[in-house]
C-alpha cells in the first residue's frame, strides 16, 4: 500500500477543513491508515489555514515533512506558493486560480506575485502544476465556500478511488441540506479538464 501525503493550503472560509476531513475519510474507506493535522491560524478572520492528510499502510505522524508532499491543493494562489519546500520532485500541485490579497498588499506595502511568478516557483519543486478556476465553478453552483469540494473532484482524478466512494463520504460528512450541492461541486471538479 503506497504512502500518499497531501497538503492543503488556503485562507479561512474557503472550505479547507471540510475538504481535509473528507480526504481523510476517503483514505479510511480505501483501507489506508490515515492521520490528519491542521493549523487554523486566524482562519475566522481570513488568515492562513493549512491541513496535512497522510495515507499509508501505517502512518505514525500526522504532519508531512518537508520534501514529502505528493499532492498540494492550493485554495488560493499565494498560499500555494508558500509551501514549495514541502513538495517532492514528482509531486502534483493543484492551484485554484483565485487571489485574496494579504493586508500588506492592500496597504500598498507589498506586491501580489503574478500567476507566472507563482507557476515558476511551483514548477521548480514539483512535477506538475494544474490550474483550475474552482472558485468560479463553486460560485456558478451557488456557494463559493464549496471551492474545497471542487478541488477534491480534481484531486480524485489524480489519486484514484471510485467516484462512489468519494460521493458516499461527502454524503456522510455534509449536512443533508447541502449534500446535493456538494456532490454537484465534486462532480464538476472531476469534469474539469486539467491535462
Amino acid at each position: 500500500m503506497k504512502k500518499v501525503d497531501f497538503l492543503m493550503a488556503g485562507v479561512g472560509g474557503q472550505g479547507t477543513i471540510l475538504a481535509s476531513n473528507i480526504l481523510a475519510e476517503v483514505g479510511l474507506e480505501l483501507g489506508y491508515d490515515v492521520k490528519k493535522a491542521e493549523v487554523h491560524g486566524m482562519a475566522q478572520r481570513g488568515g492562513t489555514v493549512e491541513s496535512h492528510v497522510r495515507w499509508g499502510e501505517k502512518v505514525y505522524s500526522p504532519v508531512v515533512e518537508q520534501g514529502e508532499v505528493d499532492f498540494l491543493l492550493g485554495f488560493e494562489m499565494l498560499e500555494s506558493g508558500r509551501w514549495t519546500a514541502f513538495l517532492k520532485k514528482d509531486s502534483i500541485v493543484i492551484v485554484n486560480r483565485y487571489r485574496i490579497p494579504p493586508p500588506a498588499v492592500n496597504l500598498g506595502k507589498a506586491r501580489y506575485p503574478s500567476e507566472e511568478e507563482i507557476e515558476s516557483l511551483l514548477r521548480t519543486d514539483s512535477g506538475k502544476v494544474l490550474w483550475v478556476d474552482a472558485t468560479e465553478v463553486a460560485k456558478e453552483l451557488g456557494n463559493p465556500a464549496m471551492v474545497g469540494v471542487v478541488l477534491l473532484g480534481v484531486l480524485s482524478k489524480q489519486v484514484g478511488g471510485e467516484e462512489d466512494v468519494w460521493l458516499g463520504v461527502i454524503e456522510r460528512m455534509v449536512p443533508p441540506k447541502f449534500q446535493d450541492m456538494n456532490k454537484k461541486a465534486f462532480i464538476a471538479g472531476r469534469q474539469i479538464d486539467v491535462a
